[in-house]
């Protein structure tokens, strides 16, 4: 028997003993109870004497037997012979032992999580699940990595049934779960992105994040570390995990008028979603100082659905926050072996265009970060003409013939409050 079954049973077990003792005691107690009422009662009628007065300071209990029914002559214990007198026993579920079914679609493919009953995603285990369509065939599909999580692509478009193998020692929520599949993407949030999102502990960081600065690559070295002298222009910076802890109020005493923070990226090797270890951190650091707050996603997607998943996280993670600047898709290199390194042009953009839409629907502003060689050879900006446009050209002015709202001059800023160099930017944009 599994090891979490026995502790269900001994749990039931131990409630069910400790009900027939209490149900005894209180027996005990009516009759015993009983017995002193009828000698009480025997005392008062031979203390009424013929008169059948009762003797001052003697209760008569006899109103008992007429008023409410009781009958001392019947076994005051017979309750516990009435099957319907207690309330049954409910035999509470162990939340760790119960599963149920996550299911989502973006376009032509599914996404189906396994989780318990505290919400938490499943791992450590081969669960098989069955997807039956309208047509009545039914295809098996496992967890082969163990983590939970099923991605089924492609899936022509439909309405299905998908339900959970047996599992031995566990219990299943429902029998089958509905999921529609959609045919094209419509950039809507996918609300259980949360079971896809890893930790810095679960990955190799090391190979994973592996942005590359392209116009760190390309500066002319005329570029200012400092603040630039324009009234017109908002004066910020942008952080992530590698500038360490930040003294947000020395930051925000230095003139800093906003901080735009990286919230995540996808990792250049396997793909997977993590969240930067220092973001929560830094946005709340930021907000209880009073800086501008915006965030940026590093992307290595390579389709428009690993976009709307990007985006989807972002906004999962700036949720309960106030953004006065955009969420922006940070789009670079990874030093050439990257998964998306090797992306044209048209799908570079339509990656773009893809995380920037889901953002939008979602009421929030979007935008788009890269270098000048970027905009000039990656990507095609008159499709993102409609989003925010964040320029990094490391120089003294800018040369780029493009529309821009931001721009970041340097990487090699200093500011007070931030032990590491840090990128500035300024920007001309009123949000």
């Amino acid at each position: 028997m599994d090891s979490r079954l026995k502790k269900q049973v001994i749990v039931v077990a131990v409630i069910m003993i400790a009900a027939v003792v209490a149900m005894v005691f209180v027996a005990n107690y009516i009759q015993k109870n009983n017995s002193s009422g009828n000698r009480d009662n025997l005392r008062v009628e031979e203390m009424q004497g013929e008169e059948g007065q009762n003797p001052e300071g003697v209760e008569d209990k006899s109103f008992q037997t007429g008023e409410y029914g009781l009958d001392p002559d019947k076994d005051p214990s017979a309750f516990l012979q009435d099957e319907d007198f207690f309330d049954p026993i409910v035999e509470v579920q162990d939340p760790n032992v119960t599963l149920s079914l996550l299911v989502s679609s973006v376009e032509k493919d599914m996404r189906v999580n396994v989780v318990n009953g505290n919400g938490e995603l499943m791992g450590d285990y081969p669960f098989q699940v069955e997807v039956t369509g309208t047509d009545g065939k039914t295809h098996t599909y496992k967890d082969a990595d163990r983590d939970g999580s099923i991605y089924v692509a492609p899936v022509d478009p439909g309405d299905y049934q998908v339900s959970l193998c047996e599992v031995e020692g566990y219990l299943l929520a429902e029998e089958n779960v509905p999921i529609t599949v959609k045919e094209q993407i419509d950039y809507t949030v996918i609300d259980d992105i949360s079971y896809m999102i890893k930790s810095v502990d679960e990955i190799d960081e090391a190979a994973e994040d592996t942005a590359i600065n392209d116009a760190e690559l390309n500066s002319d070295g005329t570029e200012s570390n400092k603040r630039l002298d324009d009234d017109d222009a908002l004066f910020g910076i942008d952080v992530s995990k590698w500038n360490k802890e930040i003294d947000w109020e020395s930051v925000k005493a230095d003139g800093v008028d906003f901080v735009i923070i990286r919230c995540g990226y996808r990792g250049s090797k396997t793909g997977s979603l993590v969240e930067d270890p220092y973001f929560k951190k830094n946005i709340e650091g930021a907000e209880a100082a009073g800086i501008k707050v915006g965030v940026y996603f590093f992307t290595q997607a390579t389709t428009e659905v690993e976009a709307v998943e990007e985006a989807s996280m972002a906004l999962m993670l700036c949720k309960g926050y106030k953004l006065a600047l955009p969420i922006f898709i940070d789009t670079e290199g990874a030093g050439g072996s990257g998964r998306a390194d090797g992306l044209n042009v048209e799908t570079r953009t339509a990656v773009c265009e893809a995380f920037c839409r889901t953002i939008e629907n979602s009421g929030f502003n979007s935008g788009v970060y890269a270098s000048k060689n970027w905009y000039n050879n990656n990507l095609n900006t008159k499709n993102l003409s409609d989003y925010t446009i964040w320029l990094a050209q490391y120089s003294k002015g800018v040369t780029y013939d493009g529309d821009y709202d931001l721009w970041q001059y340097t990487s090699a800023g200093t500011i007070d409050g931030i032990e590491t160099r840090v990128d500035l930017n300024m920007c001309y944009k009123d949000f």
